[in-house]
């Protein structure tokens, strides 16, 4: 019969804190001091507060106005701080749990749409929720599927502190496949995990388990469904009044874990109870049997309880043999790594082989590894003729090879079995757990070899077939950067490694790809052409709403004016570049109202100018822009105008036009003709123009002059 407790049963930080912080509040203040919700969810706790002065409350409205307010440790709705505000609060969030509040806020801001994994009923989500207007998705479904509508719709997920990891994990995974853009925020409390796993292992090798907590919390209730899933024989428990009264300890080892919320006294109290009935069980008889007379030859194999551990051995009772037996630190297993109270804990109960009894110094010397060897060998052939696949860590690098280590059994894998690519240095390899198959049993040496390899290259196999299988372009995968070259990325999608070339890397201009990623970065890629005659795949990881160009075309016009920075001078212009990547060309002729030899006349590089957008083509990704578009034209002073004084009207003859040129030609013909006629003909003609003023009609000429100019122009 044995006992023990786990390693992290009890308060968690932010439990001890809260609790710690209020009892010192209790001492220092005098007035009221009230708690929104149970402080935590243990009802021990609650009730000795309130014998100090300390209340909760459920609503906000019912605390006393002239209270101090704890906020407890799960945190409440932004609202409900907002609705506290001018009164004393003390805000007793566990920290991990803040941290949830501000990645909520901010991603709620920017546009993401929340999911939370958790208990939708749990204060933490419920307080949590509130930090993004209560409209996230709240799910604890393994099977959850996300809604179609949000496939294309920013995504960010953040998990209630206390819940199962495995349930994250599976939820985050049905979520990815269905959306596109999902940020993942493993909020799980790392204290949860290691309650949880060690809660596991200790229930794995114990008869009984006792889970101590309040049934109101979360966290306790997932210590119970995991300690049960190993231990039938599972109690939760409150305080040690819960302990069964009948429970059958008799020759059982007992587990003890407790909830984040469960104070170290009521473990304590536990403890000291399940130590009375251990202590209570013990007959005469069998305390006669235990420690009665027994003896002890070369190479027996006997059990033997862990009484003590100590830094290089273990000290066990033998059963009834006068001297307690000494079993070296090297002796219980080949795991260098390992350490006593690593391998065994007080109360064990294990089997060990007698290397030799020494009566004169009292002493019996022990081995556990001997012991094992035998029990591993014979588990190694079953192995082996059954072609079973193997768990180990490598525990040492030896001449042509390397010892793994599977439980308790050495096998010896050759360093060309070791890895699919051939290992230079085996000491890399140290501390690795890898799965192997035994490929040969030496019965005559007592050696198992095996091959990590083999396992490897069929994994590979699989993995190319089933890729092959399903490739398609277009189709999306998370793969591994495994290499990078000065022309690009090579990316594992599972078994198949395909090419991001440079130039899909950014949609920036990159020397080399190490700028945008590094090797063990996850990247979301796509297949952009497959050859499926040589087996190379080219990748794409650019995507299109990132494309500069596109985002520059929802927010450049026509007749825009720009701010934009000289970038570089070309004999026929300068590019400016208007935003990231986005560079338009100003034409020299655009660049000053005056013609000029070059733009380094006028502009500089670095120089930040406004210009106006006078040409857009979309499809060749160019924009013109100008700045002489934007230079007023100059002003030029007006002539004074001359007022000329009317003339009477009785002055001004009127006269007809095309007669007038009618006239004008006539004249002509009469210069030309002789004298007489001359005479004749102005003899005849003035009765008909009585008063033609010839000089009146030169402005005529000017005014025809001005017209011939204009139509000109």
């Amino acid at each position: 019969m044995s006992i023990e407790i786990a390693k992290t049963a009890g308060f968690c930080y932010g439990v001890k804190r809260a609790v710690s912080k209020t009892y010192e509040l209790v001492e220092e203040k005098d007035g009221k001091i009230a708690t929104l919700g149970h402080l935590i969810h243990n009802r021990g706790v609650v009730e000795d507060l309130r014998k100090h002065g300390v209340f909760s409350y459920e609503d906000p409205d019912e605390i006393p106005k002239d209270a101090s307010v704890i906020i407890r440790t799960h945190g409440v709705k932004k609202s409900i701080i907002d609705e506290l505000a001018g009164r004393e609060i003390i805000d007793l969030t566990c920290p991990f749990v803040a941290k949830i509040h501000k990645i909520v806020e901010e991603h709620f801001e920017k546009g993401y749409k929340i999911v939370i994994i958790g208990d939708k009923n749990h204060p933490e989500v419920i307080g949590i929720n509130g930090w993004c207007a209560d409209s996230a998705i709240i799910t604890y479904d393994e099977k959850f599927e996300m809604p179609k509508d949000f496939a294309d719709k920013p995504i960010c997920i953040v998990a209630q502190t206390t819940i199962n990891r495995n349930v994250f994990v599976q939820i985050v995974q049905n979520i990815e496949k269905a959306c596109k853009k999902v940020v993942i925020f493993d909020t799980i409390c790392s204290a949860t995990k290691d309650r949880q796993s060690e809660a596991y292992e200790l229930s794995s090798r114990s008869d009984i388990m006792l889970v101590i907590g309040s049934r109101e919390s979360s966290n306790t209730g997932k210590l119970y469904k995991i300690a049960s899933e190993n231990c039938p024989e599972t109690y939760l428990i409150e305080n040690f009044e819960d302990i069964p009264q009948n429970l059958n300890i008799k020759n059982k080892k007992i587990g003890i874990t407790a909830g984040a919320s469960t104070p170290a006294r009521t473990i304590e109290e536990v403890f000291t109870k399940m130590e009375e009935k251990i202590r209570n069980e013990e007959s005469f008889a069998e305390l006669f049997e235990k420690y009665g007379t027994k003896t002890l030859n070369n190479g027996d194999i006997v059990d033997a309880t862990v009484v003590e551990i100590r830094n290089n051995e273990v000290i066990v009772d033998l059963g009834g043999f006068k001297y307690n037996g000494q079993l070296a630190v090297d002796q219980l297993s080949d795991d260098p790594y390992l350490k006593a109270s690593d391998i065994v804990k007080v109360g064990d109960t294990i089997q060990v082989y007698v290397v030799g009894v020494n009566d004169a110094e009292g002493k019996v010397v022990l081995s556990r590894k001997k012991v094992v060897a035998m029990e591993s060998w014979n588990k190694l052939k079953e192995v082996f003729e059954n072609k079973e696949i193997l768990e180990g860590k490598i525990i040492k690098a030896v001449r042509g090879g390397v010892i793994v280590l599977s439980n308790d059994m050495q096998v010896f894998i050759p360093a060309r079995q070791a890895s699919l690519r051939y290992v230079q240095n085996l000491d890399t390899l140290l501390g690795n757990v890898v799965k192997f198959r035994i490929t040969e049993m030496d019965e005559r040496r007592k050696r198992a070899i095996g091959s990590v390899r083999v396992l490897l290259e069929e994994e590979k196999k699989a993995a190319e077939d089933k890729f092959w299988e399903e490739a398609e372009i277009g189709k999306e995968y998370s793969g591994v950067v495994k290499s990078i070259t000065s022309f690009g990325a090579f990316v594992d999608l599972g078994g198949v490694d395909g090419l991001v070339h440079i130039s899909e890397l950014s949609w920036n201009k990159i020397k080399h790809p190490s700028e945008v990623v590094s090797e063990g970065d996850v990247l979301r890629v796509y297949i952009k052409d497959i050859n499926e005659e040589t087996k190379k795949i080219s990748l794409g990881y650019k995507k299109a709403e990132d494309n500069p160009w596109v985002i520059a075309r929802a927010k450049i016009n026509l007749g825009d004016v720009v701010k934009c920075k000289i970038v570089r001078m070309m004999p026929f212009g300068a590019f400016a570049e208007i935003m990231p990547n986005i560079d338009g060309l100003i034409h020299i002729s655009q660049i000053a109202d005056r013609k000029i030899g070059k733009p380094e006349d006028v502009l500089t590089i670095g120089e930040e100018v406004e210009a106006k957008v006078v040409a857009l083509d979309w499809d060749a990704n160019k924009i013109s822009l100008s700045i002489r578009a934007l230079i007023a034209p100059p002003v030029t002073e007006e002539p004074e105008k001359v007022i000329e004084e009317p003339v009477p009207q009785d002055e001004v003859v009127p006269v007809d036009i095309e007669k007038f040129i009618e006239d004008e030609k006539e004249d002509t013909k009469v210069e030309e003709e002789p004298a007489e006629k001359v005479e004749e003909a102005a003899g005849e003609e003035a009765p008909k123009k009585p008063g033609r003023p010839r000089k009146k009609a030169e402005p005529v000429e000017e005014e025809s002059e001005a017209e011939e100019e204009k139509t000109e122009e």
